[in-house]
């Protein structure tokens, strides 16, 4: 079976694919690839089932080398520039990495997250259903590190001609959001005075939530909340009082209040938003 050998880690990079559906009532969340569209793109770009495992790549990007025989790759997601040994080569496009050559995706020029497929997926073994690493469970496959082998899986369908076009990273991420099941835990107008207030995205982001620094929310009760359970895009508001927005690798239950829920279909800008980036919340109807 051939395989990719992973010569450069990158900061951070996990296999992912569209994650564990369905299995919410056994305290696991969704996971899966934080820029879904991306994802799906590059497996577009290889012929791959729209499920197949990519590599996620985290601003540095990513070093593979081909084992086993040639392998067809192609990365979406962050524009970066990629090298086939040392040339440069395509960035949203298929290319043939020929055996023993090495595919290096440098450092991201916008965004966050991009993504690496090779034609047949990456075949780790599923845990549930999925191929995907989430950190907050610890369920797939751990992060990356130099000096690994990943299977590579078998091939299907035929390349894709071109990638089709994705929204270019945000320079100010805007996130609808619908009420919160807590939102009377603020005082009255919260919601608007959210909307209206500046904020932008924290470093302290991650594959779990999108951290936010800006004004803070004031509650008006401040008594304890029991755990309740948390989705996808519910916005949870800490003690210090800035929002945050879960992610794929969302807790399944949590303690503090949810003054909203961010829709799912505006999430994969999230996953692509820079420390610093302004955020801007959008109040919307049911």
């Amino acid at each position: 079976m051939p395989e990719l050998l992973i010569t450069r880690a990158g900061p951070l990079t996990t296999v992912q694919d569209a994650g564990r559906r369905g299995v919410a009532h056994l305290g696991v969340p969704r996971g899966g690839a934080l820029d879904e569209p991306a994802r799906r793109a590059a497996n577009r770009l290889v012929g791959n089932a729209a499920g197949a495992a990519v590599l996620e790549t985290t601003l540095g990007g990513v070093a593979v080398t081909a084992l086993g025989g040639p392998l067809l790759l192609a990365v979406a997601g962050a524009p970066a520039p990629v090298r086939v040994d040392g040339r440069p080569a395509a960035w949203g496009a298929a290319v043939l990495l020929p055996e023993g050559a090495t595919l290096d995706v440098g450092p991201a020029d916008s965004g966050v997250r991009g993504y690496l497929a090779v034609r047949g997926g990456i075949a780790v073994p599923p845990v549930l259903g999925s191929r995907s690493a989430d950190l907050l469970a610890g369920l797939g496959p751990a992060p990356l590190r130099g000096g690994e082998r990943l299977p590579v899986g078998r091939e299907c369908g035929a390349p894709a001609a071109a990638l089709v076009p994705l929204p270019a990273p945000p320079a100010e991420l805007v996130l609808r959001l619908l009420p919160g099941p807590r939102a009377d835990w603020f005082l009255p107008g919260t919601l608007a005075a959210l909307a209206r207030a500046g904020y932008r995205v924290a470093a302290a982001s991650n594959r779990i939530g999108l951290r936010t620094e800006g004004p803070a929310l004031i509650r008006r009760q401040h008594g304890e909340l029991e755990s309740e359970g948390m989705v996808l895009g519910a916005v949870q508001v800490p003690p210090d009082g800035r929002p945050v927005v879960f992610l794929a690798d969302h807790p399944t239950t949590g303690g503090y209040p949810v003054l909203g829920v961010v829709p799912a279909a505006d999430l994969p800008a999230a996953a692509q938003a820079r420390p610093g980036t302004p955020v801007r919340f959008v109040p919307a109807g049911r």
